[in-house]
């Protein structure tokens, strides 16, 4: 029989709340220089979260969260990330996020300066985000596995 995998501890925290705290096989989380996936035994470090998807696989089932900002650190013990936002699926209004989109591009013709633009990019990164985490979760609850 084969050996099971070894788990790491995921601890994700924001300035709020705690969002989850509990051992598992895999963390893909996205940071500011790309995606990096880390199992029992990753080589320490410690990175810009950028913002996206964090999937955590755990005994053959995935686990999305909406994670945008912060730190993370990965040791021994597992991962830590010291989120700026983070949210599970049943958390976000796609609703509003979709309207956040709309928005975002009607003002794409009205921005005024650098900063008009940086913040247009953020709400619609954001609101993508948000967006793509609802559909991976309908994907998750429908027929595929």
């Amino acid at each position: 029989m084969a050996e099971k995998s070894k788990k790491l501890h995921l601890k994700i925290v924001t300035p709020t709340k705690p969002v989850f705290d509990e051992q598992v096989d895999m963390v893909i989380m996205h940071t500011a220089d790309g995606q990096i996936g880390v199992l029992s035994g990753h080589q320490p470090v410690t990175t810009v979260m950028g913002y996206g998807p964090l999937r955590v696989y755990n005994d053959e089932k995935v686990e999305y969260f909406a994670v945008f900002g912060g730190f993370a650190e990965v040791n021994r013990e597992g991962v830590t990330i010291l989120a700026d936002i983070a949210e599970c699926p049943e958390e976000i209004d796609a609703e509003r996020a979709r309207r956040a989109v709309e928005r975002a591009e009607r003002r794409k013709t009205e921005q005024k300066s650098d900063l008009d633009e940086k913040r247009l990019k953020l709400a619609l990164r954001k609101a993508s985000v948000r967006l793509d985490l609802v559909g991976l979760s309908d994907i998750k609850s429908g027929d595929k596995k």
